[in-house]
């Protein structure tokens, strides 16, 4: 049994030529980029390559991209930055439908006196751009909204976004970690004020993405130590890591008008496949704008948990939602902010496709796929494996769920 790899929007796999970049810096190239001499100097080369690399993939400036740990920290970083560099601006703008990096920062910041409007959205996925222009005030610190969602794919209207927080004259910040490599970004073409990105989402290393400030914008840092990232993040630079960062958006640039129609086939396939096969099934935010990649079905009236079991037992991995979220027991937040039931909100399926995605694995997926839902729904058991045992039990003994206030 071949595995089949659906939860792209989770991770990916590193790209080949993305690993054989990184390996001298585990060996022979292993200076200090801050040290002064020719063993730090030859590494810090390959750190401006690979930062202009991430430039030109969101046709930035290299001077406006700044390393860090992954898209968490990113976003961790441009909310608490603007914050600290406005103290006395205490409201913040999001959206119900954010990542979890923003909705758990944004509930700890409400604990501390903040406040904080999560716009609505609709059945559909979409805002109400009127709500954004209503929710904006005068104490607005910043607005923080993804470019487009991990879990059903949906592409929010950024452009429109960032023009009516110009109009306000508040900071934006953009969580574009699942659009980046996905959809073309011109961040010349735009007044996007701070934009996170990640590099395992795009075929790169775990453990590095980075944060876009536009010059002319002022964010103080959260972490304190050395000068490193022109004093915007401390610590000693991990070379391998930016360098297969800067080699997987340079593929990902490289690829970009070609690879998501591909793989939008693929989808499509898989999801016509899956209507025609499956009764009641019902696709999560199809009926605007969404990643080329991104599937989001509900199987009504069985459990997803239960799915993705027999799934995983038959070598098929997919998620039901969020991978930051996977261990708890809650409906997916996204599906319950667009009004789904919450029983067909746990019954819920995320499919994400990428490049290494083949013809051959969905068309297996689509034969397996029904067989599965026929056993549940004819009430077959599962057993659940010790580390998801793990998990259930972890869920359980939660003091509390994670995005109640």
């Amino acid at each position: 049994m071949t595995p089949i790899y659906l939860d792209n929007n989770a991770t990916t796999r590193v790209d080949p030529a993305v690993l054989e970049e990184m390996l001298p810096f585990f060996g022979d190239l292993y200076g200090n980029p801050g040290s002064p001499h020719h063993f730090g100097g030859q590494v810090e080369g390959y750190l401006t390559i690979a930062r202009q690399r991430v430039a030109n993939l969101l046709a930035a400036s290299q001077t406006e991209i700044f390393f860090t740990s992954g898209g968490t920290e990113s976003i961790n970083l441009a909310i608490r930055g603007t914050l600290a560099a406005n103290p006395d601006k205490r409201h913040i703008v999001t959206t119900a439908v954010e990542h979890s990096a923003v909705l758990v920062q944004c509930r700890e910041l409400a604990r501390q006196g903040l406040e904080v409007h999560h716009l609505s959205v609709d059945g559909d996925g979409g805002l109400d751009l009127e709500e954004l222009r209503q929710a904006i005030c005068e104490d607005t610190a910043i607005v923080s909204i993804q470019w487009a969602n991990n879990e059903t794919g949906v592409i929010f209207p950024i452009a429109e976004i960032t023009k009516i927080c110009r109009e306000h004259q508040v900071p934006i910040h953009v969580d574009a970690v699942q659009a980046a490599g996905k959809i073309p970004i011109n961040l010349k073409e735009t007044t996007i004020d701070l934009l996170s990105v990640s590099a395992h989402k795009i075929h790169g290393p775990k453990g590095v993405g980075a944060l876009f400030v536009r010059t002319g914008t002022t964010i103080r840092p959260i972490l304190w130590g050395g000068h490193q990232e022109r004093g915007k993040r401390p610590g000693t630079e991990s070379v391998p890591l930016i360098v297969g960062f800067g080699k997987a958006a340079q593929l990902a640039a490289e690829r970009l008008a070609t690879e998501p129609e591909g793989i939008e086939i693929l989808r499509d396939r898989l999801q016509e496949g899956l209507i025609e096969a499956i009764p009641n099934l019902r696709v999560m935010g199809d009926t605007g704008p969404r990643l080329a990649n991104t599937l989001n079905v509900c199987f009504s009236g069985i459990d997803g948990e239960s799915l993705l079991v027999m799934m995983d037992q038959r070598g098929l991995a997919a998620s039901s939602g969020s991978a930051c979220l996977s261990n708890r027991l809650e409906p997916s937040h996204v599906l319950l902010a667009m009004g789904v039931p919450e029983e067909e909100a746990s019954s819920a399926v995320r499919f994400s496709l990428s490049r290494y995605t083949t013809q051959e694995e969905v068309e297996e997926v689509l034969r397996i796929l029904p067989e599965l839902n026929r056993k549940l729904h004819k009430g077959g058991r599962t057993f659940l494996s010790a580390d998801r045992v793990a998990k259930v039990v972890a869920a359980l003994w939660s003091a509390e769920a994670l995005l109640q206030p």
